[in-house]
């Protein structure tokens, strides 16, 4: 089996982190490319290396001093050299950044260095390739990937070696200037990689041992989820639960490659897998009914009635150009014989509530138009729901006999979710009413 590796900025973000990360490559031989992020923080009032080097551009950029900045950047690094006792010429890599950064280097260059140098420093510890990600991984100047350079530059790079290690979060322009990806991009690097060399898994190594069935800051140790598709984790980020990138999930997506969420400070734990189909593999079968319970706050629902508006022809389509002649995008719109309901975060609609309602009035020619506020949407999700029935009776069930009070409910048509709404006072109480009443 073919793995690639990648670890986030706490699992590099000191000496003994390193160490960790040495032995977890060392000890399993199909470890073969390692993608790597800059050190992050090492005690909560800490700062991550990339958000220092971002500081330094601004220094830069507005004429003030920064070596004070640059020479924190410079310590963390060769602690890490010194500790581990490893060869790399920091000094001369320090010396670079400081000529780029008197010469206005692009904010994206010194962002970058992050990555280069924990790569660098990783590749020297593990006795292995480095190879840059400005070689491998091509960017058109629209700022998408150019995907068949970059398959054919990494297959090329990689074609000879035992193990390799490559920063993520950049790569270039046709110009050979570097080009980052947004934050979180070495998800994406990884990503890509993965997907160029078919590796049979990616892992992805950060500070939690894979995805748990709810938030822990709602529930007391939340069980984990052992397995989850692709189609529930994207039901299950978009109401808030999240650790990958989102857009790292596309490129193994697409060639079926599963994703291994790891923790680096419990290597034993076997994380979540993230399978590539679309649907549960036998061996990762998880104990429960639901995948996972996620949700959000402050949401906004604007409730429309009109007696026989089942009749009419484009009502909905006038009332949702309301909202796109504002650029305002809309989450849900569960709806009814002659109502229907228009659901989307109150902060893109706090100061033109009282306008949109006027309007909608006008377009769908009614007068019961009214917003109701302070709304919370939570989302059950599972790919088995839709094979068991009583599912959603006991769902609602479960928040009537904790005095939850339903106000909107919707069910995808693939129905590996059901969305409840309810008021934010309910919320926290909501999500374990569920919880106990499928995992509990």
């Amino acid at each position: 089996m073919l793995k690639v590796a990648k670890f986030g900025g706490t699992s590099l973000a000191d000496e003994n982190q390193f160490k960790k990360v040495h032995d977890i490559v060392i000890n399993n031989e199909e470890r073969k490319f390692v993608v790597v992020s800059a050190p992050g923080k090492r005690f909560k009032e800490d700062n991550k290396i990339t958000d220092l080097l971002y500081l330094t551009h601004a220094h830069v950029k507005y004429s003030v001093p920064y070596d004070p900045v640059l020479k924190i950047i410079e310590f963390r690094f060769n602690n890490i050299k010194k500790a581990l006792n490893l060869s790399v010429d920091l000094d001369k890599e320090f010396k670079e950044i400081r000529y780029q950064l008197d010469n206005k280097c692009s904010e994206d260059y010194i962002v970058s260095r992050g990555e280069y140098l924990s790569a660098l420093l990783l590749a020297d510890y593990l006795k292995c390739d480095f190879i840059d990600a400005k070689d491998v991984i091509f960017f058109n100047y629209n700022g998408s990937v150019n995907k068949e350079k970059t398959r054919e530059s990494i297959r090329q790079a990689t074609a000879n070696c035992k193990k390799a290690v490559i920063p993520g979060f950049y790569g270039t322009y046709p110009d050979d200037s570097i080009k980052t990806f947004s934050r979180g991009g070495s998800d994406i690097s990884g990503a890509i990689l993965a997907s160029a060399v078919n590796a049979d898994m990616y892992e992805n190594w950060t500070d939690v041992s894979g995805f748990l069935i709810a938030d822990p800051r709602i529930i007391k140790n939340p069980k984990q989820i052992k397995q989850i598709t692709y189609q529930e984790l994207r039901e299950l980020s978009y109401m808030g639960a999240s650790v990958l990138h989102d857009e790292a999930i596309f490129p193994v997506r697409e060639a079926g490659i599963p994703i291994n969420i790891k923790n680096t400070n419990e290597p034993e734990n076997p994380g979540t897998i993230i399978t590539g189909k679309d649907e549960l593999d036998a061996g990762y079968i998880n104990e429960y009914i639901i995948t996972g319970i996620s949700g959000k706050k402050n949401f906004s629902a604007f409730y429309v009635r009109k007696e026989h508006m089942a009749n009419e022809v484009g009502i909905l389509r006038k009332a949702l150009e309301v909202f796109e002649e504002r650029g305002i995008s809309i989450d849900h719109i569960p709806s009814g014989i002659d109502s229907f309901s228009i659901v989307l975060p109150s902060e893109s609609v706090d100061k033109v509530a009282h306008e949109i309602i006027e309007e909608l009035k006008i377009k769908c020619k009614t007068d019961y138009v009214k917003v109701h506020n302070n709304l919370s949407l939570i989302s059950t999700v599972g790919i088995n729901m839709a094979s068991k029935p009583g599912i959603s009776a006991k769902l609602f069930t479960s928040l009537g006999a904790n005095n939850i009070n339903i106000r909107m409910i919707d069910q995808g048509s693939s129905e590996i979710n059901i969305i409840v709404g309810v008021d934010n006072k309910d919320f926290e109480n909501a999500i374990k009413a569920i919880y106990d009443a499928f995992v509990n």
